[in-house]
């Protein structure tokens, strides 16, 4: 077997980022990363980052500020003034098919922060935990998102510096995720995912929603607690 290389993953708290970790663990030293931005529940997702990165024993772990998201505005997660939506979101196709809760084009500075501290610490790859089809329909989780950034990765770089952009669960249903998170042990007892509060999960935003919805389609119950559960 080759020896581990060290791998950057971006870890938000959520189920997602967590099961990304565990299937990097399969094959890379870890360093994980969280991005506070402004965001609603900001202290509840940097608990659940810390908390994941002590259940792994990981001691290359950087939280970084992103506060120019919160100033830039012009979504429900860094905006008060903007509702989170409590029904499940219908794309339209277009630009109304973009919940509110996208943030513009927030995994860039994620990537960007990503990749630096890759670069840094010689990283081989940085590990996403972005989801395509089963998600809430945002532009910087497609496929083809991630393979034009490798490129700019690829350019903007040094010349001896090689890392690769990783995606494992990018093709998965979030119920497949559930399933894959089980099978390798991940703390999914320890991951935030409501975009509303901080204390128990709403269980009405479509975060939750399809978060519920996962855990239904894969026979198990969500260790986590509700406010409300929500069909959906």
């Amino acid at each position: 077997m080759p020896e581990k290389s060290k791998a950057v993953v971006l870890l938000s708290g959520g189920m997602d980022s967590c099961v990304t970790a565990a299937i990097a663990r399969e094959t890379h030293w870890l360093a994980l990363l969280h991005a506070s931005y402004g965001q609603r529940t900001e202290r509840r997702e940097l608990r659940a980052f810390d908390e994941i990165a002590d259940f792994y024993s990981v001691r290359d772990r950087l939280v970084v500020r992103l506060d120019s998201l919160l100033q830039i505005g012009g979504s429900a997660l860094t905006d008060a003034r903007i509702p989170v939506p409590e029904s499940e979101v219908k794309p339209a196709g277009g630009a109304a098919s973009i919940p509110i809760t996208y943030v513009p084009f927030r995994n860039a500075h994620f990537l960007s922060a990503a990749v630096s501290w890759a670069e840094v610490i010689g990283a081989r790859a940085v590990f996403v935990g972005a989801v395509a089809e089963d998600s809430s329909g945002y532009p910087d989780c497609r496929p083809e998102y991630y393979r034009a950034f490798a490129e700019v990765v690829r350019a903007g770089t040094r010349p001896e510096t090689h890392i690769e952009i990783v995606t494992p669960v990018i093709a998965l249903r979030k119920s497949e995720i559930v399933r894959r998170g089980l099978a390798l042990e991940a703390p999914l007892h320890l991951t935030w995912s409501c975009y509303q509060f901080e204390d128990e999960a709403c269980g009405a935003c479509d975060s939750c929603r399809l978060r519920l919805r996962a855990f239904a389609e894969a026979g198990h119950k969500d260790p986590i607690a509700y406010r409300v559960q929500v069909a959906r």
